[in-house]
């Protein structure tokens, strides 16, 4: 087969940014010296895989980057519209994987005492599905109004502040509240996936999915963005993480399988069988495509629905004048149709990777045309995570930046070096200021301790040292809620 070497004409090297010559194209990393000379292998390998697919126009990693099944997570690749192709390796398995963040009227003092921590999450725990057996409290809510419509699916009641369309972020704060695609895919969905994911709506799901409380530090050098965005320092903050659970599984899973078919048909294909592409008007491509935009629809409501409990949990503790105000809901494993000047239309691909508007860029939603949208970076239990917000530099990376710390070991490899002193020293556990989980034994979530992930800090550095994106805000944790296996 034909490959296409790419070349990034408007490239600048600098300590934060790196232009890698492999044989397929070229490949441009954003990562600190020290973190770039600590990347595996393996990811380059990866990379020049990618660069393989015919008429890949661009391809990036953020800092946070390591090695996934067909595609490293922290990429992002560009096609053209016209000769384009999608790939469902680099878009990962849980279509609409994202970030959610929402505002209390509480200071951290209010969650001082451990005591009542633990309340706080005994309290979540009694509304949100953790175990992998359990089902979702929203029997009332029919999936195919969710997949069809997004949050515009759901019914008035699971939209607390629609009542005071003033005060409303439900629907507004939201990267998109709704896709829209050819419906006449979900014919061909069986019963088994629509059953099994309405049974898991609103729930959390294992791995590295979480619910975690947070006390907000506000970056000085960028308060008048914070204060915008209606922060102030100590302000305590949910953060959730979680995806489109066995709807995006199932359509990664049937295309997958299609589109690799396909391929060998076409001719297509690289030194890694994993890796599954196809051209944009491919049929297959076609209700991939349209499939996962009902995925992603299936994910952002799934994230308030989330929300919607932790809401109730709260108020539960502290009362009814406790306000859980949306700040924003982004996504980081998807692809889309998106207009960039020296690009013209492109199809981007971002898996593992955050979109990044700087203030003033027309993707930004309404609210946030002003300052630019908040970017939700995750770090691991027991340290801070970050939100942060996009600059002109952006560009060069298609305004993409990290989606967290990035894995530096295996779960198997972290259950095996990892001791449950050392999570538990890392959290504080027995301190004042221990981050108090949901777990019984530290043993069953040892796999996601932080000693299996990459030095936040050192991830966020590389990024505004790239000129990428800027913090405005540091999110310390208080507590944190895992699903179970």
């Amino acid at each position: 087969m034909s490959t296409s070497h790419t070349t990034n004409s408007s490239f600048h090297e600098g300590p934060y940014s790196h232009l890698m010559k492999l044989p397929a194209g070229d490949l441009t990393v954003y990562a600190s010296p020290q973190l770039f000379s600590s990347f595996d292998y393996k990811v380059f390998e990866m990379a020049n895989n990618n660069l393989q697919i015919p008429g890949i126009r661009y391809m990036g990693y953020t800092p946070d980057v390591h090695v996934g099944v067909g595609t490293c997570i922290g990429t992002t690749a560009v096609w053209g519209m016209e000769d384009g192709y999608v790939s469902p390796s680099i878009v990962g398995s849980d279509i609409g994987c994202g970030m959610r963040v929402h505002l209390t009227n509480l200071h951290k003092d209010a969650l001082k005492e451990t005591k009542l921590r633990r309340k706080l999450v005994k309290a979540i725990d009694k509304y949100l599905p953790m175990e992998a057996h359990q089902r979702g409290h929203y029997s009332d809510i029919r999936l195919e109004h969710i997949v069809r419509k997004g949050l515009h699916g759901l019914p008035n009641k699971y939209i607390p502040d629609s009542y005071t369309p003033k005060k409303s972020t439900s629907l507004t704060h939201v990267e998109h509240s709704k896709f829209s695609f050819d419906e006449e895919v979900l014919n061909l969905v069986e019963d088994r996936t629509w059953h099994r994911a309405h049974r898991q709506l609103g729930t959390l799901g294992g791995g590295n999915h979480f619910v975690e409380i947070q006390a907000i530090e506000i970056a000085e050098e960028n308060r008048k963005t914070a204060e915008a965005w209606g922060m102030f320092d100590g302000q305590v903050a949910v953060m959730i993480h979680s995806g489109s659970r066995a709807w995006g599984g199932a359509v990664s899973q049937t295309s997958s399988s299609a589109i690799a078919k396909a391929m060998g048909r076409l001719g297509l294909g690289t030194s890694d069988p994993r890796l599954v592409f196809a051209p944009l008007d491919h049929p297959e491509a076609v209700h991939y495509v349209d499939m996962m935009y009902s995925a992603l629809n299936y994910a952002v409501v799934n994230r308030h629905l989330i929300a919607y409990s932790v809401r109730e949990a709260f108020r539960d503790v502290f009362g009814t004048k406790c306000e859980l105000r949306t700040l924003y809901d982004l996504m980081h494993n998807y692809a889309w149709k998106e207009s960039h000047p020296e690009h013209g239309s492109v199809f981007v691909h971002r898996k593992g990777a955050t979109r990044a508007l700087p203030a003033g860029h027309p993707d930004n939603p309404r609210p946030y045309q002003a300052t630019g949208h908040p970017a939700l970076i995750p770090g691991s239990m027991g340290t801070a995570s970050y939100i942060m917000v996009g600059l002109p530099g952006g560009q060069d990376n298609f305004y993409s930046i990290c989606h967290g710390a990035g894995r530096i070991r295996s779960r198997s490899a972290t259950k095996r070096l990892v001791s449950v002193d050392d999570f538990a020293g890392a959290l504080g556990v027995g301190t004042d200021d221990e981050i108090v989980v949901n777990q019984a034994s530290l043993e069953s979530i040892l796999d996601e301790s932080p000693q299996a992930y990459k030095n936040v800090d050192d991830i966020i550095e590389s990024v505004t040292g790239a000129g990428l994106a800027a913090v405005v805000a540091k999110c310390k944790p208080l507590a944190a809620l895992k699903g179970a296996k």
